[in-house]
């Protein structure tokens, strides 16, 4: 591959990570400890991943089950969830914290299947948006003595490029939207 392509490739490979991520925090109906990645809980004044301060673990397919190691932040991770998006109420027993996932309805289902395909669609603008400042920042080097043969091809491997990443997008959404529907 051109040297003059890798920035792109990144961009692209960090789009499609991107995409994945968020994929992890859409829960499907099963416990998943990954839905806990975005949420910050406040440890001595410092924004923290609750990974960070407490053991996460998945004793039960529908249940997360949260363990601080100080017992002082079993209030403050309850209050980091009861914020965040979650939209589910944590129980506690004093030192552990269960999160109960409810079983996802047919309706909730499919607008999570909706939220999936515009995840994906936004992923796809992301990725032919780099294949456009790829083929803009080509078009530049014409006034650098480069031919329009050599410009010509670098445009057509950045579009080869883009079409194995929409792809990927493609497969990624279609995996998670099976995930998301089967009950």
């Amino acid at each position: 591959m051109d040297a003059r392509l890798e920035p792109f490739e990144i961009k692209m490979q960090k789009s499609l990570k991107n995409l994945e991520d968020e994929f992890g925090a859409i829960r499907a109906g099963r416990a998943n400890p990954h839905v806990l990645d975005k949420i910050k809980v406040d440890y001595y004044g410092t924004p923290t991943p609750i990974q960070s301060v407490a053991n996460v673990n998945v004793p039960e397919p529908r249940m997360i089950q949260i363990q601080p190691w100080e017992k002082s932040m079993v209030k403050e991770i309850e209050r980091a969830i009861l914020t965040s998006e979650l939209g589910i109420n944590p129980t506690n027993d004093g030192t552990v914290i269960r999160l109960v996932f409810p079983e996802l309805t047919e309706d909730r289902r499919k607008e999570l299947a909706k939220d999936i395909k515009k995840k994906g669609e936004n992923a796809k603008v992301a990725i032919r948006n780099i294949r456009r400042d790829a083929n803009d920042s080509f078009k530049k080097l014409a006034k650098e003595d480069v031919s329009k043969d050599e410009i010509k091809d670098l445009e057509d491997d950045a579009q080869k490029m883009t079409d194995k990443y929409i792809v990927q997008v493609e497969k990624a959404v279609e995996a998670k939207t099976k995930e998301i529907l089967t009950v």
